[in-house]
């Protein structure tokens, strides 16, 4: 188990994109298990390219239970 912080600045980090069952997308630090209610996107790089495909991806913050709630899809 970590016992310091993570430092999401460190140019040498590697990152996982993690999406939920809402399809809400995070950065999580490489090294570290995928918490419960996770689920790994495939992408694990630096901060930059994910934050990149989290751009990219993720065009609605609105949880999917909402969009659908709302927009029906």
């Amino acid at each position: 188990m970590r016992t310091t912080t993570f430092d999401f600045e460190n140019p040498e980090a590697r990152f996982k994109v993690l999406i939920n069952h809402e399809e809400q997308y995070s950065l999580w630090p490489g090294d570290l298990p995928v918490p419960g209610g996770w689920n790994e996107t495939g992408v694990h790089a630096p901060k930059d390219e994910c934050d990149a495909y989290i751009e990219e991806n993720w065009t609605d913050m609105r949880p999917k239970s909402l969009r659908i709630a709302l927009d029906g899809k």
